[in-house]
Formats: C-alpha cells, structure tokens, sequence
C-alpha cells in the first residue's frame, strides 16, 4: 500500500514529513553562531598557561571562569545565581573574535577597546535569532557594567583567574611587561570588593611577587 505524504499550510513536502522554511531558518542562524564560536579559539592573551607551556585563548579563558563560579560561589560578597553568573562569564568574551583580546595594561589598545567591542557585539549577536541575539548580548552588557551582584562577582573571577596564572609562572605578564605594584593593586580591585575573603590571599601572593622581583614595588 502506497504511503500518503503530508503537505502542512506553508510548509514543502518532504515524503511524509512536513519541512517549515522558518524553523530552518532559524537552526542555519543558530548553527551559524556555533560555528563562529570556534574562532574565539584562535584569540590568544597574553596570560600563560600555569605550566608555562604556551599563552592560553580566549575560549580556554572563558571555560575556566565558568568553572571558577560554582567553585567560588561562597566567597562572593552577595548571594549570586551561580547560574547566570556561567552563562555570563560564557559570553563575556565572545566580542574578541572580531575585537582581539585587549591587554590589561595596553593603554593605546584601551583607548579604542570600547569602540571596537560594540561593533563586534553587533555583528556577532546579530547572527542569532533575535531574541537569542537579544538575550546573550544583554548578558554581555550586563557583565561590561557590572552593576549587579553576578556581573560584579564574575568580573571578580575574571581578575582572579589570571592573577593565578601569573603567580604560578614566575610573574608572567607583570614580570614581561614591568607591572607595578599599584597597577596590580588597582586591576584586582574587584577581588577586594566583591570576593573579599579572598583579599587576603591577593595581598599576600601580591608581597611575595614583589619580594622575588616579579611586580616592581614602585
């Protein structure tokens, strides 16, 4: 017995299955995003892996923070959804497929970092369906103002993080780029506000990189 196709009110007729052009639609825009996503990848900071092996990217950067927030989650100064705290720190630096990563310390890069971030929000959110585009890059902004207790406890673990890594290679970028003391202290202010149990810490790997030379006391 032959078997009936299915043709559905605005669809094409596919055997029996019903094919809808706007759902399709919206799974190439979503792909289309996934697939972008790989290039975060190839961005790479300036931070060392803690084994000194080579500069870790962007995407690896990203992926440790996320951990770094269910783990941390006690010492935030405020209660925080852990939840979104992941889905922000995720996003948070998914604007330097296009805009590069911007050195701490880079002072002419800063001058221009703005500029170029909203630029690549636009265009990189823009390939999702709207109100997924619409969604993530509200938690972009939300971590860029860091006015709410996630985005201020996930901009503290974004200074954690490589505060990390440069005491576990011998000063790392502080010692390559002649940081300073003050300027290591004004970076990891966030830590001292909204992390502050672990400010202590902070201080005391901060004495001990002066003390061996790796961040200049001046």
């Amino acid at each position: 017995m032959l078997r009936r196709s299915v043709t559905c009110a605005g669809s094409s007729k596919v055997g029996a299955h019903c094919y809808h052009p706007s759902r399709m639609e919206r799974l190439d825009q979503q792909l289309s995003f996934v697939v972008e996503l790989d290039k975060l990848k190839t961005v790479l900071r300036q931070s060392l892996l803690t084994d000194s092996s080579r500069r870790e990217n962007s995407a690896e950067h990203s992926w440790h923070l996320a951990m770094m927030a269910p783990v941390l989650a006690e010492y935030a100064s405020r209660p925080v959804d852990v939840s979104k705290v992941i889905r922000m720190l995720l996003v948070h630096d998914i604007i330097e497929i296009d805009a590069g990563d911007t050195f701490a310390f880079d002072i002419a890069g800063n001058e221009t970092k703005v500029e170029r971030e909203l630029l690549a929000a636009k265009r990189i959110f823009g390939l999702l369906p709207h109100e997924q585009g619409n969604e993530l890059r509200m938690l972009w902004e939300e971590f860029e103002s860091g006015a709410t207790a996630e985005a201020q406890f996930a901009n503290a673990i974004d200074r954690l993080q490589p505060f990390l890594q440069n005491s576990c290679t011998e000063g790392g970028t502080w010692r390559l780029h002649s940081v300073a003391r003050r300027q290591v202290l004004k970076r990891m202010d966030p830590v001292r506000l909204y992390l502050p149990k672990i400010w202590p810490q902070v201080l005391a790997f901060i004495d001990s990189a002066c003390g061996k030379g790796w961040v200049k006391e001046e």
